[in-house]
């Protein structure tokens, strides 16, 4: 696996409204994805960005008399600073207000245009504003948009992508890649939308001004879902296709919010189909995150602010959290007691307690020093079932990273400290240091390699915290990697300093 490049990408965020719960869980998610394939020998692009244009960014801009680009500057700013403290390792951050991602869009439109795939006509029908989405009639729900957000008639001239050409090669191009969105009964969604029959799509609005002008036409700007899907190739400089273009497109993964999923699985292909420019190998789709089994409100007063919950409670937490407590493409629920529970059970009393404890015996017992074994040793030792075990278990992991079921893989982990906690109750080094020092000395080694595969595994989840554990077990920075889970990267001994716990008990109740 080493050498291949991997792109992956969040959904550009609109900048109307604050960062919430919902932005963290994707971003986190997406650089856990991004965080697990550079571990695992891959070259990553990871991009993620803002939303900026469209007539709800006007709005809310002339609500609090600031000019469209000093109100989204400042918002962009608010992502940037959420994402640095959600310690996410994006490579890229775009804004569809940056000269590049303009020259893309224009370009991308100017193609489009050229091989005949838009035509200036009429638009009249409904229009949502808060979805920046027109709906057919029959599409609407007690007469607002799905998402329940209020709908206008909307009577314009406006320039059309000939969309409904597409329902064809969009079938067949889903029969060839089954894979195309995550999860699968998703995917069937979408092939029933298109399978329904498609309409051609207006792709432009001259209602307000605040947007990309369509070329040529300065009466007119581009549709903001056509301006912004382009953001995941003006990211790797595009229209120029050398560079990055030629090293990461296709794109290896679009992450959403099962929201926007139509967009890039039905849209976006079309789109590119067009263009005459390979299609992205998959579309991953979440769900969304309740409290307490209901959904999120600012009237209910249960909006969760994942920033308060990380100065109160830690970043890996609430990164663990977030990954755990749900499957992946389902909606989850928040729960403050869920999350103190799998704070205390799973992180402070299992994984936090399993590697200070450990490294406590050898500090108090080893002259605070772990043990250093020669090869032939080393064989001997990893003998033992528990590292055979030990071995098998990045295997496991990514099977489950191929499903993107993040819970399981942590479950994985979890079962395995579990495992090494039974081998320590059943070896008791407390008792062995009183008839045998060598054999306490060497089944401390023994968790203590455990510990290191399990800090590794977790890397991508809680890198502080992971990289903390790694720290007090002495391992090499460069040897913080997948490639090093095998007994040739065994611990080598070395002075420790006396240890500290990674993950404190949160002692409150809900």
């Amino acid at each position: 696996m080493t050498g291949k490049n991997f792109y992956i990408t969040t959904p550009i965020y609109y900048v109307n409204a604050a960062p919430h719960i919902g932005t963290a869980y994707t971003t986190v998610a997406c650089d856990v994805v991004a965080r697990f394939k550079r571990l695992d020998g891959y070259k990553v692009w990871f991009l993620t960005g803002t939303d900026e244009h469209g007539q709800k960014i006007e709005q809310s801009a002339n609500k609090v008399a600031a000019k469209p680009q000093d109100f989204v500057d400042e918002v962009a700013a608010t992502f940037r600073e959420v994402f640095h403290k959600l310690n996410i390792s994006n490579d890229d951050f775009i804004r569809t207000t940056e000269v590049r991602h303009k020259k893309c869009a224009t370009e991308f439109w100017n193609i489009l245009k050229k091989n005949g795939h838009i035509y200036l006509g009429k638009y009249a029908g409904w229009y949502s504003v808060r979805d920046e989405t027109f709906f057919t009639e029959d599409e609407l729900v007690n007469g607002n948009a799905p998402t329940g957000a209020s709908v206008e008639w909307v009577e314009e001239a406006s320039y059309f992508f000939n969309l409904s050409k597409w329902q064809e090669p969009l079938l067949k191009f889903y029969k060839d890649n089954p894979d195309f969105v995550f999860p699968r009964y998703r995917f069937n969604e979408i092939i029933s939308f298109v399978e329904s029959g498609l309409r051609d799509l207006s792709i432009s609005r001259t209602s307000f001004k605040w947007g990309i002008s369509v070329p040529g036409d300065e009466e007119h700007v581009i549709y903001v879902w056509l301006d912004a899907l382009t953001n995941y190739l003006a990211a790797l400089g595009f229209p120029d296709t050398r560079g990055k273009m030629q090293r990461y497109w296709p794109a290896d993964l679009h992450m959403v919010g099962k929201d926007i999923t139509k967009f890039h699985a039905i849209y976006w292909p079309a789109f590119l189909m067009a263009a005459g420019i390979d299609l992205p190998k998959q579309v991953v789709s979440h769900g969304w995150w309740l409290v307490e089994g209901e959904k999120m409100s600012k009237s209910l007063g249960n909006v969760i602010d994942p920033f308060a919950l990380i100065d109160k409670y830690g970043l890996d937490q609430v990164r663990y959290y977030l990954m755990r407590e749900i499957s992946f493409g389902n909606d989850g629920s928040f729960s403050y007691q869920s999350f103190i529970d799998r704070n205390n059970s799973e992180l402070a009393n299992k994984i936090g307690n399993l590697a200070q404890r450990t490294l406590s015996m050898i500090y108090k017992n080893c002259e605070q020093t772990i043990p250093s074994y020669d090869k032939d040793k080393i064989e001997m030792l990893y003998s033992e079932e528990l590292l055979v075990r030990a071995a098998g278990l990045l295997t496991k992991v990514r099977s489950r990273f191929d499903e993107y079921q993040f819970h399981k893989a942590l479950e994985d982990i979890l079962a395995f400290v579990d495992e090494v906690n039974v081998f320590i109750d059943h070896q008791a080094p407390w008792e062995l240091k009183k008839t045998n020092h060598e054999k306490m000395t060497e089944v401390l080694y023994v968790v203590l390699e455990s510990v290191r595969y399990v800090a590794i595994l977790l890397l991508p989840f809680m890198p502080d915290s992971a990289n903390k554990i790694l720290d007090q077990l002495l391992v090499k920075e460069d040897q913080r990697k997948f490639e090093s889970l095998h007994r040739d990267f065994f611990l080598r001994g070395g002075e420790i300093s006396q240890p500290v716990g990674i993950f404190p008990r949160i002692v409150e109740t809900v």
